[in-house]
Protein backbone atom coordinates (compact mmCIF):
# COMPACT_ATOMS: atom_id res chain seq x y z
CA UNK A 1 0.00 0.00 0.00
CA UNK A 2 1.36 3.51 -0.73
CA UNK A 3 2.98 5.50 1.60
CA UNK A 4 2.90 9.28 1.75
CA UNK A 5 5.94 9.99 4.82
CA UNK A 6 5.77 13.60 5.69
CA UNK A 7 9.15 13.96 6.98
CA UNK A 8 12.22 12.57 5.89
CA UNK A 9 15.83 14.42 5.74
CA UNK A 10 17.10 12.83 2.26
CA UNK A 11 19.18 16.15 0.95
CA UNK A 12 21.05 16.72 4.69
CA UNK A 13 21.67 12.97 4.29
CA UNK A 14 23.21 13.48 0.85
CA UNK A 15 25.62 16.43 1.55
CA UNK A 16 25.55 16.80 5.05
CA UNK A 17 26.23 12.61 5.57
CA UNK A 18 27.69 11.95 2.31
CA UNK A 19 25.73 9.48 1.31
CA UNK A 20 24.83 8.12 -1.79
CA UNK A 21 20.95 7.39 -1.55
CA UNK A 22 20.52 5.85 -5.16
CA UNK A 23 22.86 2.75 -3.37
CA UNK A 24 20.98 -0.27 -1.85
CA UNK A 25 20.79 -0.32 1.85
CA UNK A 26 23.49 -2.92 1.93
CA UNK A 27 26.05 -1.06 -0.28
CA UNK A 28 25.19 2.59 1.99
CA UNK A 29 26.04 0.71 5.35
CA UNK A 30 29.54 -1.13 3.85
CA UNK A 31 30.53 2.77 2.57
CA UNK A 32 30.27 4.12 5.93
CA UNK A 33 32.20 1.12 7.86
CA UNK A 34 34.41 1.65 10.15
CA UNK A 35 32.88 5.41 10.89
CA UNK A 36 32.28 5.67 14.70
CA UNK A 37 29.73 8.78 14.39
CA UNK A 38 26.74 7.86 15.41
CA UNK A 39 24.47 6.64 13.18
CA UNK A 40 27.04 5.50 10.40
CA UNK A 41 26.70 1.90 8.71
CA UNK A 42 23.14 1.46 10.27
CA UNK A 43 21.15 3.43 7.89
CA UNK A 44 17.85 2.76 7.15
CA UNK A 45 16.94 4.91 4.26
CA UNK A 46 18.01 4.88 0.83
CA UNK A 47 15.50 5.30 -2.62
CA UNK A 48 15.56 1.63 -3.70
CA UNK A 49 14.07 0.82 0.03
CA UNK A 50 11.80 3.45 -0.59
CA UNK A 51 10.64 2.27 -3.72
CA UNK A 52 10.53 -1.23 -1.68
CA UNK A 53 8.57 0.21 0.94
CA UNK A 54 6.02 1.98 -1.27
CA UNK A 55 7.41 5.27 0.26
CA UNK A 56 6.29 6.89 -3.15
CA UNK A 57 5.45 10.39 -1.57
CA UNK A 58 7.19 12.27 1.07
CA UNK A 59 7.94 15.45 2.40
CA UNK A 60 11.34 15.94 1.45
CA UNK A 61 13.06 18.10 4.07
CA UNK A 62 15.81 21.22 3.66
CA UNK A 63 17.34 21.88 6.98
CA UNK A 64 19.76 24.10 7.70
CA UNK A 65 19.99 26.08 11.32
CA UNK A 66 21.45 29.37 11.57
CA UNK A 67 23.09 28.78 15.09
CA UNK A 68 26.86 31.03 15.23
CA UNK A 69 27.77 28.84 18.46
CA UNK A 70 26.85 25.30 16.91
CA UNK A 71 28.99 22.59 16.17
CA UNK A 72 27.26 20.12 14.34
CA UNK A 73 26.89 19.71 10.50
CA UNK A 74 23.57 21.57 10.51
CA UNK A 75 24.38 24.34 12.42
CA UNK A 76 26.02 27.53 10.67
CA UNK A 77 27.46 31.04 11.30
CA UNK A 78 24.69 33.68 9.49
CA UNK A 79 21.72 32.96 7.94
CA UNK A 80 23.30 33.91 4.60
CA UNK A 81 25.49 30.58 5.26
CA UNK A 82 21.97 28.76 5.96
CA UNK A 83 20.06 29.99 2.73
CA UNK A 84 23.05 28.87 0.89
CA UNK A 85 23.22 25.33 2.26
CA UNK A 86 19.36 24.67 1.79
CA UNK A 87 19.48 26.31 -2.01
CA UNK A 88 22.14 23.57 -2.29
CA UNK A 89 19.80 21.01 -0.82
CA UNK A 90 16.78 21.93 -3.21
CA UNK A 91 19.35 21.88 -5.98
CA UNK A 92 20.04 18.31 -5.23
CA UNK A 93 16.27 17.51 -5.09
CA UNK A 94 16.35 19.30 -8.89
CA UNK A 95 19.40 17.00 -10.08
CA UNK A 96 17.25 13.79 -8.84
CA UNK A 97 14.54 15.36 -10.70
CA UNK A 98 16.43 16.11 -13.88
CA UNK A 99 17.65 12.27 -14.02
CA UNK A 100 13.95 10.40 -13.39
CA UNK A 101 14.61 9.49 -9.69
CA UNK A 102 11.82 11.98 -8.25
CA UNK A 103 9.34 14.53 -9.10
CA UNK A 104 9.59 17.66 -7.51
CA UNK A 105 5.56 18.19 -6.41
CA UNK A 106 4.62 21.69 -6.22
CA UNK A 107 0.73 21.46 -6.76
CA UNK A 108 -2.66 19.31 -6.56
CA UNK A 109 -2.24 18.22 -10.28
CA UNK A 110 1.58 17.34 -9.93
CA UNK A 111 0.48 15.31 -6.35
CA UNK A 112 -2.60 13.46 -8.06
CA UNK A 113 -0.46 12.34 -10.86
CA UNK A 114 2.44 11.03 -8.16
CA UNK A 115 -0.73 9.20 -6.80
CA UNK A 116 -2.29 7.82 -9.52
CA UNK A 117 0.90 6.66 -10.87
CA UNK A 118 2.38 4.73 -7.53
CA UNK A 119 -1.21 3.09 -8.05
CA UNK A 120 -1.11 1.63 -11.13
CA UNK A 121 2.66 1.58 -12.21
CA UNK A 122 4.51 1.90 -9.24
CA UNK A 123 7.65 -0.08 -10.52
CA UNK A 124 8.02 2.98 -13.16
CA UNK A 125 6.69 5.96 -10.83
CA UNK A 126 9.31 8.38 -10.10
CA UNK A 127 9.16 9.42 -6.00
CA UNK A 128 7.38 12.23 -5.57
CA UNK A 129 9.30 14.95 -3.26
CA UNK A 130 6.83 17.66 -1.34
CA UNK A 131 9.31 20.16 -0.33
CA UNK A 132 9.41 21.45 3.17
CA UNK A 133 11.69 23.32 5.20
CA UNK A 134 12.74 22.17 9.08
CA UNK A 135 13.44 25.55 10.87
CA UNK A 136 12.96 28.43 8.82
CA UNK A 137 16.03 30.18 8.98
CA UNK A 138 17.31 29.82 5.30
CA UNK A 139 14.82 32.49 4.96
CA UNK A 140 16.44 35.55 5.23
CA UNK A 141 13.49 37.30 5.38
CA UNK A 142 9.55 37.30 5.28
CA UNK A 143 9.78 38.97 2.01
CA UNK A 144 11.70 36.33 0.65
CA UNK A 145 8.73 33.69 1.07
CA UNK A 146 7.43 34.14 -1.71
CA UNK A 147 10.89 33.55 -4.05
CA UNK A 148 10.72 30.21 -2.08
CA UNK A 149 7.45 29.46 -3.18
CA UNK A 150 8.48 30.25 -6.67
CA UNK A 151 11.27 27.93 -6.07
CA UNK A 152 9.03 24.81 -4.80
CA UNK A 153 9.17 24.92 -1.37
CA UNK A 154 5.53 24.22 -0.04
CA UNK A 155 5.65 24.00 3.89
CA UNK A 156 7.89 25.75 6.80
CA UNK A 157 8.31 25.07 10.04
CA UNK A 158 9.18 27.95 12.43
CA UNK A 159 12.06 26.31 14.17
CA UNK A 160 14.05 23.51 14.79
CA UNK A 161 16.14 23.00 18.07
CA UNK A 162 16.73 25.72 20.50
CA UNK A 163 15.50 29.61 19.10
CA UNK A 164 15.69 30.28 15.25
CA UNK A 165 15.05 34.18 13.55
CA UNK A 166 11.50 33.22 13.80
CA UNK A 167 10.55 31.80 17.54
CA UNK A 168 11.67 29.51 19.58
CA UNK A 169 12.14 25.22 19.24
CA UNK A 170 12.63 22.14 21.31
CA UNK A 171 14.93 22.96 24.23
CA UNK A 172 13.42 26.07 24.94
CA UNK A 173 10.62 28.46 24.95
CA UNK A 174 9.44 31.79 24.50
CA UNK A 175 6.89 33.52 21.60
CA UNK A 176 7.64 33.99 18.11
CA UNK A 177 10.12 36.62 17.42
CA UNK A 178 8.42 40.31 15.26
CA UNK A 179 10.28 38.81 12.02
CA UNK A 180 8.40 35.31 12.97
CA UNK A 181 4.60 37.10 12.71
CA UNK A 182 5.57 38.91 9.60
CA UNK A 183 7.08 35.43 8.65
CA UNK A 184 3.05 34.20 8.86
CA UNK A 185 1.58 36.81 7.10
CA UNK A 186 3.46 36.04 4.02
CA UNK A 187 2.93 32.03 4.02
CA UNK A 188 -0.65 32.79 4.68
CA UNK A 189 -0.63 35.03 1.49
CA UNK A 190 1.23 32.74 -0.71
CA UNK A 191 -0.49 29.63 0.61
CA UNK A 192 2.46 28.27 2.56
CA UNK A 193 1.36 25.09 5.00
CA UNK A 194 2.86 25.89 8.36
CA UNK A 195 4.33 22.59 9.99
CA UNK A 196 4.31 22.88 14.02
CA UNK A 197 6.41 20.57 14.92
CA UNK A 198 9.12 21.68 16.82
CA UNK A 199 7.80 24.29 17.63
CA UNK A 200 8.19 25.41 21.54
CA UNK A 201 4.72 25.80 23.49
CA UNK A 202 4.78 30.00 23.39
CA UNK A 203 5.68 30.29 19.83
CA UNK A 204 3.64 27.10 19.07
CA UNK A 205 0.08 28.68 20.58
CA UNK A 206 0.90 32.00 18.98
CA UNK A 207 1.65 30.74 15.81
CA UNK A 208 -1.64 28.61 15.75
CA UNK A 209 -3.69 31.69 16.45
CA UNK A 210 -2.17 34.24 14.24
CA UNK A 211 -1.97 31.79 11.02
CA UNK A 212 -4.99 31.28 8.83
CA UNK A 213 -3.73 28.54 6.38
CA UNK A 214 -3.44 24.98 6.36
CA UNK A 215 -1.58 23.53 9.60
CA UNK A 216 0.44 19.82 10.24
CA UNK A 217 2.65 18.32 12.45
CA UNK A 218 4.92 16.27 10.55
CA UNK A 219 6.67 14.19 13.02
CA UNK A 220 5.49 14.71 16.17
CA UNK A 221 4.24 12.08 19.31
CA UNK A 222 2.57 12.44 22.11
CA UNK A 223 3.33 13.94 25.76
CA UNK A 224 0.80 12.07 27.23
CA UNK A 225 2.60 8.70 26.74
CA UNK A 226 6.42 10.39 26.13
CA UNK A 227 7.10 13.20 28.51
CA UNK A 228 9.33 16.05 27.12
CA UNK A 229 8.62 19.52 24.90
CA UNK A 230 9.60 17.42 21.92
CA UNK A 231 5.78 15.91 22.02
CA UNK A 232 2.39 17.45 21.83
CA UNK A 233 0.30 17.49 24.49
CA UNK A 234 -3.14 16.60 24.49
CA UNK A 235 -4.44 20.39 24.36
CA UNK A 236 -1.70 20.89 21.76
CA UNK A 237 -2.61 17.65 19.65
CA UNK A 238 -6.62 19.10 19.91
CA UNK A 239 -6.13 21.91 18.53
CA UNK A 240 -4.51 20.92 15.56
CA UNK A 241 -7.41 18.57 15.01
CA UNK A 242 -9.77 21.60 15.52
CA UNK A 243 -7.97 22.99 12.77
CA UNK A 244 -8.16 19.92 10.23
CA UNK A 245 -4.70 19.38 10.57
CA UNK A 246 -2.51 15.87 10.80
CA UNK A 247 0.11 14.67 12.51
CA UNK A 248 3.07 12.84 11.06
CA UNK A 249 3.68 9.42 14.02
CA UNK A 250 7.09 9.58 14.48
CA UNK A 251 9.82 6.51 14.48
CA UNK A 252 12.59 7.33 16.66
CA UNK A 253 12.90 5.39 19.79
CA UNK A 254 13.47 8.19 22.64
CA UNK A 255 9.98 9.50 21.16
CA UNK A 256 8.47 6.17 21.68
CA UNK A 257 9.92 5.26 25.27
CA UNK A 258 9.84 7.22 28.33
CA UNK A 259 13.38 8.40 29.68
CA UNK A 260 15.40 6.93 26.63
CA UNK A 261 18.75 7.48 25.97
CA UNK A 262 21.47 6.84 23.41
CA UNK A 263 23.38 3.30 24.75
CA UNK A 264 20.30 2.18 26.94
CA UNK A 265 18.22 -1.10 26.14
CA UNK A 266 15.85 -0.69 22.93
CA UNK A 267 12.62 -2.00 23.48
CA UNK A 268 10.52 0.14 21.22
CA UNK A 269 8.40 -1.56 18.22
CA UNK A 270 6.27 -0.90 15.88
CA UNK A 271 3.71 -1.53 18.16
CA UNK A 272 4.94 1.52 20.41
CA UNK A 273 4.40 3.52 17.19
CA UNK A 274 0.63 2.69 16.61
CA UNK A 275 0.17 3.41 20.63
CA UNK A 276 1.25 6.74 19.38
CA UNK A 277 -1.17 6.53 16.72
CA UNK A 278 -3.93 4.72 18.78
CA UNK A 279 -3.55 7.92 20.96
CA UNK A 280 -4.12 10.55 18.40
CA UNK A 281 -6.99 8.80 17.40
CA UNK A 282 -8.83 8.62 20.56
CA UNK A 283 -8.44 11.64 21.40
CA UNK A 284 -9.78 12.93 17.27
CA UNK A 285 -12.72 10.03 17.63
CA UNK A 286 -11.42 8.82 14.47
CA UNK A 287 -8.44 8.15 12.52
CA UNK A 288 -8.45 11.06 9.87
CA UNK A 289 -5.84 12.89 11.37
CA UNK A 290 -2.88 10.52 12.09
CA UNK A 291 -0.16 9.43 9.72
CA UNK A 292 3.33 9.07 9.62
CA UNK A 293 6.09 10.84 9.76
CA UNK A 294 9.16 8.59 10.12
CA UNK A 295 12.07 11.35 10.34
CA UNK A 296 14.11 7.78 9.54
CA UNK A 297 17.13 9.10 8.60
CA UNK A 298 17.49 12.08 11.01
CA UNK A 299 20.44 11.52 12.32
CA UNK A 300 20.67 8.00 13.12
CA UNK A 301 19.80 4.51 12.12
CA UNK A 302 19.19 0.73 13.11
CA UNK A 303 20.30 1.39 16.87
CA UNK A 304 17.72 4.05 17.22
CA UNK A 305 14.70 2.82 15.61
CA UNK A 306 11.87 0.29 16.29
CA UNK A 307 13.61 -2.62 17.19
CA UNK A 308 11.74 -4.86 14.61
CA UNK A 309 12.41 -2.34 11.60
CA UNK A 310 15.94 -2.82 9.36
CA UNK A 311 15.09 -0.15 6.47
CA UNK A 312 12.03 2.12 5.68
CA UNK A 313 10.36 -0.66 3.92
CA UNK A 314 9.30 -1.82 7.24
CA UNK A 315 7.05 0.43 8.08
CA UNK A 316 4.23 -1.58 5.85
CA UNK A 317 4.09 -4.01 9.10
CA UNK A 318 2.20 -1.33 10.49
CA UNK A 319 -0.96 -2.26 8.33
CA UNK A 320 -1.23 -5.19 10.25
CA UNK A 321 -0.50 -4.23 13.30
CA UNK A 322 -3.51 -1.57 13.20
CA UNK A 323 -5.81 -4.30 11.73
CA UNK A 324 -5.08 -6.43 14.86
CA UNK A 325 -6.51 -3.22 16.97
CA UNK A 326 -9.54 -3.02 14.94
CA UNK A 327 -8.77 -0.51 12.63
CA UNK A 328 -10.74 -0.87 8.59
CA UNK A 329 -8.93 -0.75 5.78
CA UNK A 330 -10.38 2.54 5.29
CA UNK A 331 -8.37 3.84 8.35
CA UNK A 332 -5.56 2.08 7.73
CA UNK A 333 -5.09 3.67 3.99
CA UNK A 334 -6.06 6.93 5.33
CA UNK A 335 -3.13 6.63 7.82
CA UNK A 336 -0.85 5.32 5.20
CA UNK A 337 -1.94 8.30 2.72
CA UNK A 338 -4.81 9.10 2.21
CA UNK A 339 -5.01 11.98 5.44
CA UNK A 340 -1.95 13.20 3.80
CA UNK A 341 -4.24 13.50 0.58
CA UNK A 342 -6.90 15.06 1.46
CA UNK A 343 -4.64 17.72 3.48
CA UNK A 344 -3.04 18.71 0.69
CA UNK A 345 -6.15 18.42 -1.36
CA UNK A 346 -7.35 21.17 0.41
CA UNK A 347 -4.39 22.98 0.72
CA UNK A 348 -4.11 23.07 -3.02
CA UNK A 349 -7.81 23.60 -4.04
Amino acid sequence: MLIIDSHLDLSWNALGWNRDLRLPVDELRASEAGMTEKGRGNSTVCFPEMRRGEIGICLATLLARSNPKGRTNLDYRTQEIAYAVAQGQLAYYRALAGDGVCRIVRDLAGLKQSYAEWQSTPADAPLGFIVSMEGADPILSPAQVGRWWDDGLRAIGISHYGPSAYGHGTGCNGPLTSKGRDLLRAMDECGMILDLTHSADDSFWEALSLFHGPVLASHNNCRALVPGDRQYSDDQIRAIIERDGVIGSVLDVWMLIPDWKFGKPNTATLESVVDQMDHICQLAGSARHVAIGSDLDGGYGTEQSPSDLNTIADMQKIAGILRGRGYSEEDIAGVFHGNWMRLFERAWS
